[in-house]
């Protein structure tokens, strides 16, 4: 989970970097491409664990991706950030693959919750906590579920999910917020 807010400088950069990049890649450098596709790889692999959860489906899920993502950089217009634009393109594709398979898989990624440090028994009450939360989150509605999973585990804002899902901003503060009391009342009993 990233707990720093970028400042307007960095995002700035970021946004101009990435300008760079897709103006490059537009010219013919395959480079360019490469790099750009870099900045975001682990994002788009973390999404597509939280929806796959084994590495060849997500291997697979960003494959397609990023040729999507490549087959459409000139339909990008530049009104809102690149690893927006990126994330909903992933998140699209994520939900189209769930929807033809009827299964979903929620976040798996262990490095959030159990950390080196931790004493053996402090490990093992990590663990089965995240067990709890990837089983309640599994058990909340599909569009529940993807709100909390970008909000908490990917870190991004109500405004980015809701260019990402389609969602009016404050449908996906409800979803999170009834998310939130689903999963309070599903863990009561559990933790």
């Amino acid at each position: 989970m990233q707990n720093k807010t970028l400042s307007n400088i960095e995002k700035l950069l970021i946004n101009k970097r990435d300008e760079i990049l897709i103006k490059a890649t537009l010219s013919g450098d395959s480079k360019s491409f490469e790099h750009l596709i870099s900045y975001y790889k682990k994002r788009i692999c973390a999404l597509g664990m939280s929806f796959f959860r084994n590495l060849d489906d997500t291997d697979d899920f960003m494959q397609e991706v990023f040729v999507k993502v490549y087959m459409n950089l000139s339909s990008f217009k530049f009104t809102s950030s690149f690893g927006t634009w990126i994330t909903k393109i992933a998140y699209n594709a994520a939900v189209n693959s769930i929807t033809r398979r009827q299964e979903y898989a929620p976040l798996a990624d262990e490095e959030l919750i159990v950390a080196k440090d931790l004493t053996p028994e402090d490990a093992e009450i990590k663990k089965i906590t995240l067990e709890a939360i990837r089983e309640g989150i599994s058990l909340l509605p599909e569009n529940f579920g993807a709100c909390v999973e970008m909000y908490f585990f990917h870190g991004l804002k109500y405004s980015e999910i809701s260019e990402i899902t389609g969602f009016p901003v404050n449908t996906v503060k409800s979803h999170i917020f009834r998310a939130k009391k689903l999963l309070a009342q599903r863990l009561k009993g559990v933790l």
